[in-house]
C-alpha cells in the first residue's frame, strides 16, 4: 500500500480503529458479567471452557488467516471476520444452556481471531516498523479504552437487564465497521504465485486443537497421567511430526519452519507465549477475588478495572510515539515484563478492593510499557512479503499461551480450591450442618463451593429466606468460602507471575536490529541479508 497517501493511509487506518474497537468492546464487555451468566445458565464447572473455546478458535483461524492474507489480500478477511463475528455474538444472546454458549463462543471466536489478527497485520501494510510503531500505540489505546467502558457498561448491564443484551448490543458498531472497511479499504491483488498449503492447515489445526483439549481436560476432566491426556498429547506430538516433513516441502507453508530459524522471531514469540499465559491468568480470576472474596456487584468489579486501562492507553500511545522516535524498543519490553511480575506478586496477597485496584494500575502500566513491542520486533525481523504469516504466528503463540494458560490455572483453580476446602472443613474452621436443621442444612450444602459466591443474587435470595436463626451459620459459610477462595486465587496469581518471570529472563536474549521507516532506501533483500547475518553471529 506504498502508492497510497498520507491522508488516504489515515483514512483507512480510521477504519481498522473502528473494527479493532468493534470486536474489543465485544470481548471486555463480557469479562466482569461472565461469572453471572455462567451462574445464571448453570454449568460453573465448564467456566474455563467458555473462554478456553472462544481462544481456541480464534488461536486456529488466526494462524490459518495470516498466509491466506498475504496471497488474498487483507479486505475479504477483515470483511468476513466482522460478518463471522457477528453472527456469533447474536447466536450467543440466544443461548439457553452452557453447551448452546460454548459452542456459540466457538463460532465468535473464529470471527474474532480473522479480524484481530488481520486488522494487525493491515497495519503493518501501511506503515514501515519505526511509523508502525505509532500507530500499534494508537491500536492498543483503542483495545483499552474498551477495556475501561467495557468492564464497567458490562458490569451495569448485567445488573439491570437481560445478559443477552452484552452480546447484541454492540452488533450496529459491526455494521459501522463493516461498510467503513467496505468503502475505505484498498483492494489488492492475488497473489498468482502463491498456493494453498491445504495439507498443512489441516494437520496444524489438529495439532493445536489436540494439545489444547490436552491441557483443558488435564486435572478437571481428567487426571494429568490418565490414558485420554496422555493419548491428546501424543496425538499432538505425532501431528508436529507430520506437519514438520509437511511444511519442508510445501511450496508456499501455512506455517513457514523459517520462520524459527530466526532467533528474535523465536524469542519474541516465546515471551509472547508466557506473558499472555500470566496475564490470562490476571484478567480472568481477578473478578473471582472482586465479586466472590469482596462481595462487590459486577458493576462495582468493571470500576476495579479502569484505573489498569488508563494506565495502559497512556503508555501505549506514548511508548509507540517513543519507539517511532527512537527506533528503540528492548528496554521498554524489559521495563514493562518486570512490572507485570510486581502486579502479580501484589495479587497474590492483595486483601482489600484498594490493593487490588493497586495492583491492577501497576498492571496495566506493565502492559502499557510491553504488549505491543513483541509483534514490532517480529515483523521488523522479517521481509514484507511474509508481514501476514509473521503477524499470525506471533498472534498464535500469544494466543496459544493465553489458552495454555487459562487451562492450567483453571486446574491449579479446582485442585487447590478442593484441596483447601477440605483443609478448612478438617482445621475446625468450616461449617458444622450436623447440628442444623435439617432443611437448614440441605440449603446451605448447596453453597459448599467457593465458586458459588460469584452469583451475589441467589446468595441474597437465600439469606433472606433462612431462619433468624439459621443466619450466623449463614454467614460463617460465607466467611469460611472466601477464605478459600482467596487462599486458592494466590495460588493462581503466583503462578502466574512464575510464567510472566521465565518471559523476563528469554527477554534479555533478545537482540534489537534497528526499525525501518519509511525514508530508509532499504528493499526487503538488504533487510533479509541484515537478518541472515544476525543469525549467523548469533550461532558463532
Amino acid at each position: 500500500m506504498n502508492h497510497l497517501t498520507q491522508k488516504q493511509k489515515v483514512t483507512v487506518m480510521i477504519a481498522l480503529m473502528a473494527a479493532m474497537f468493534f470486536a474489543a468492546i465485544n470481548q471486555t464487555l463480557v469479562s466482569t458479567a461472565m461469572p453471572r451468566i455462567i451462574a445464571m445458565l448453570g454449568g460453573m464447572e465448564y467456566y474455563s471452557w467458555v473462554i478456553t473455546i472462544f481462544m481456541l478458535c480464534s488461536t486456529i483461524s488466526t494462524v490459518l488467516v495470516g498466509k491466506l492474507s498475504d496471497i488474498y489480500g487483507r479486505k475479504p478477511f477483515l470483511l468476513s471476520g466482522i460478518v463471522v463475528f457477528m453472527i456469533g455474538s447474536f447466536l450467543t444472546g440466544l443461548s439457553t444452556d452452557i453447551y448452546q454458549m460454548i459452542i456459540f463462543r466457538a463460532i465468535q471466536g473464529v470471527g474474532a481471531g480473522v479480524l484481530m489478527s488481520t486488522t494487525v497485520t493491515a497495519v503493518g501494510d501501511l506503515f514501515e516498523p519505526r511509523e508502525r510503531a505509532k500507530w500499534t500505540g494508537i491500536m492498543m489505546a483503542i483495545f483499552g479504552f474498551s477495556s475501561i467502558l467495557g468492564p464497567t457498561l458490562g458490569g451495569v448491564m448485567i445488573d439491570h437487564m437481560a445478559w443477552k443484551w452484552l452480546f447484541w448490543s454492540f452488533l450496529p458498531l459491526g455494521i459501522v465497521a463493516f461498510v467503513m472497511i467496505w468503502r475505505m479499504f484498498p483492494k489488492t491483488a492475488r497473489s498468482s504465485t502463491e498456493s494453498i498449503d491445504y495439507w498443512g492447515s489441516i494437520v496444524l489445526s489438529a495439532s493445536i486443537v489436540t494439545l489444547l483439549l490436552g491441557f483443558s481436560w488435564a486435572g478437571n476432566k481428567y487426571a494429568w497421567d490418565s490414558a485420554e491426556i496422555l493419548s491428546l498429547f501424543a496425538a499432538t506430538v505425532v501431528g508436529i511430526i507430520i506437519l514438520i516433513f509437511i511444511e519442508r516441502k510445501a511450496k508456499s507453508p501455512v506455517l513457514p519452519l523459517s520462520l524459527f530459524k530466526n532467533s528474535i522471531v523465536t524469542i519474541s514469540n516465546s515471551v509472547g507465549f508466557l506473558m499472555n499465559a500470566g496475564m490470562m491468568g490476571a484478567m480472568i480470576y481477578l473478578p473471582f477475588f472482586v465479586q466472590g472474596v469482596e462481595g462487590l456487584t459486577p458493576t462495582q468489579s468493571g470500576f476495579v478495572n479502569i484505573p489498569m486501562s488508563i494506565t495502559m492507553i497512556v503508555l501505549s500511545t506514548l511508548v509507540g510515539r517513543w519507539i517511532s522516535k527512537s527506533g528503540k524498543y528492548k528496554r521498554y519490553a524489559l521495563i514493562g515484563v518486570a512490572i507485570m511480575i510486581v502486579s502479580m506478586v501484589m495479587m497474590s496477597v492483595m486483601n482489600s478492593v484498594a490493593m487490588a485496584v493497586a495492583s491492577m494500575t501497576v498492571f496495566g502500566i506493565g502492559l502499557g510499557l510491553s504488549m505491543s513491542v513483541f509483534t514490532l520486533t517480529v515483523q521488523n525481523a522479517l521481509p514484507p512479503a511474509q508481514l501476514g504469516v509473521a503477524t499470525a504466528t506471533a498472534t498464535l503463540f500469544r494466543n496459544l499461551g493465553g489458552t495454555i494458560g487459562i487451562a492450567i490455572f483453571g486446574s491449579v483453580m479446582n485442585s487447590s480450591m478442593t484441596r483447601n476446602l477440605k483443609d478448612a472443613m478438617s482445621s475446625g474452621s468450616g461449617v458444622d450442618l450436623s447440628k442444623a436443621d435439617p432443611e437448614v442444612a440441605t440449603q446451605l450444602a448447596t453453597l459448599m463451593d467457593p465458586r458459588s459466591l460469584m452469583n451475589q443474587p441467589m446468595l441474597e435470595q437465600m439469606h433472606a429466606k433462612l431462619p433468624e436463626q439459621a443466619q450466623p451459620l449463614f454467614t460463617q459459610m460465607l466467611d469460611m468460602l472466601r477464605s478459600v477462595l482467596s487462599d486458592t486465587l494466590s495460588s493462581v496469581f503466583i503462578l502466574g507471575a512464575i510464567l510472566v518471570a521465565v518471559g523476563l529472563v528469554l527477554t534479555f536474549f533478545l537482540k534489537e536490529i534497528p526499525l525501518r521507516s519509511a525514508s530508509d532506501k532499504k528493499s526487503a533483500e538488504p533487510e533479509e541479508q541484515n537478518t541472515v547475518k544476525l543469525e549467523k553471529s548469533t550461532v558463532h
